[in-house]
């Protein structure tokens, strides 16, 4: 069975390159911070402030593109997004001065809300059996880009590359694929439903509870995702003793297992119950993310090679499948939202889009402040506790749209 039908297939594979690209964006200044902070001299707070700023402009750009693209139609949002980022990439780092960068970095988390927001509700629409595989699939293509750009920008400067010419190149790429977007035809993908639903208006989107519930759930589970992600070296650094080189390969291993699950789940789960696979994808994050905390807390010192030995490869074994409980976590979560709302797709699409950009904006504030009081083991074990709420509110979701009557659906 194909994962979208034929007349948008080729539409579909420029919506894939573009989400690759999408996720090489969201890591190329961590990729590149290390050149960054000693070329520009830039202490670690001017570097978090614009990295800060990508977050904001994700997550408001999101909230303002889903007010706007009932209007726009997806074409022209992902034109602008991809023209924002264009911009943004070719323009940042020629200038040491923070201010600049800030506001340049602001402008592409701009166009990511954007890109995010067209291409998820361009793929809700091309899902029409319901199973969700055209969603994660499509999320699997950020995890490419995330892995595997940082790996091609680490290349790229070992062979003495300047490490601007990164974000020129991605610049030029980015540029090329908003001129091929303004030549694809949508078609029916522009158009969402009118019926007596859509004029009853915002105000009854904001009362259903699935417009909040999935905004609390992708807020609590992208904080978990990168928190996870982003302190999981430091977490086999500080507990087992490992260099820095292997505390990075448990990042990779993190992100393996995500690339696992969003390319594996579509090919091996063929059936259409999205609400069974959301629940135990989150409950399998959940207990991995709990496991991990608690080997932080009973491993022993490295004096027991045997006991010591067993606990890192326990450790290893619950960060990859903490990865795939996340895989597809955040795209059946959207799934369920755009079908939810047939008649304001882009509106609550992006409504919790945005829940997940606050929530790449708090946790990592919330988890240094708890690390550098209580240790990194306390900061874990806060996350096992956020991912105990992800799941909740993801059965929660489930709940709420199984009562929900197929006819308010399509």
């Amino acid at each position: 069975m194909s994962i979208v039908q034929s007349r948008y297939r080729y539409l579909y594979a420029i919506l894939y390159i573009t989400f690759v690209l999408f996720g090489t964006s969201m890591t190329i200044v961590g990729a590149t911070l290390p050149r960054i902070l000693s070329d520009f001299n830039w202490a670690y707070t001017t570097a978090g402030a614009v990295i800060a700023a990508g977050a904001i402009g994700y997550f408001s750009g999101a909230f303002i593109c889903g007010r706007l693209i009932k209007k726009t139609g997806p074409r022209a949002m992902l034109f602008a997004g991809l023209a924002l980022d264009t911009a943004g990439l070719a323009f940042f780092a020629i200038l040491p001065s923070p201010v600049m960068n800030f506001l340049l970095y602001l402008a592409i988390g701009l166009g990511q809300g954007g890109i995010e927001l067209a291409v998820n509700t361009s793929v809700v629409k091309m899902d029409k059996d319901g199973s969700g595989r055209a969603m994660n699939l499509m999320h699997a293509a950020f995890a490419i880009g995330a892995v595997a750009g940082p790996f091609l920008i680490g290349m790229l400067m070992q062979a003495g590359l300047s490490w601007t010419l990164v974000f020129r190149g991605l610049a030029a790429i980015c540029g090329l694929l908003a001129v091929s977007v303004l030549t694809l035809s949508f078609g029916d993908l522009g158009r969402e439903k009118e019926s007596a639903a859509s004029a009853e208006g915002r105000s009854s989107l904001v009362r259903d509870p699935i417009y909040w519930i999935a905004f609390v759930a992708l807020l609590l589970y992208v904080g978990v995702e990168l928190g996870v992600s982003n302190w999981v070296a430091e977490f086999f650094v500080k507990i087992f003793g490992m260099g820095a080189s292997v505390g990075s390969f448990m990042v990779s291993i993190f992100w393996a297992g995500l690339l696992a699950g969003r390319v594996g789940v579509p090919v091996v789960y063929r059936g259409t119950r999205k609400g069974l696979v959301l629940v135990l994808a989150s409950a399998l994050a959940m207990v991995s993310v709990a496991v991990l905390a608690l080997i932080g807390f009973l491993t022993p010192a490295p004096a027991v090679p045997a006991v010591f030995g067993f606990a890192v490869i326990a450790g290893a074994s619950a960060v990859f499948f903490a990865g795939l409980g996340c895989s597809v976590v955040y795209p059946t979560a959207m799934t369920i939202v755009g079908e939810a709302f047939p008649h304001a797709q882009g509106e609550a699409i992006g409504f919790a889009a945005t829940g997940g950009g606050i929530g790449s904006f708090l946790f990592p504030f919330l988890m240094a402040a708890v690390s550098q009081s209580l240790g990194i083991r306390s900061g874990f074990a806060l996350y096992a506790s956020f991912a105990v709420l992800t799941t909740v509110f993801c059965v929660a979701l489930v709940r709420s749209f199984s009562k929900r009557p197929k006819t308010a659906r399509a």
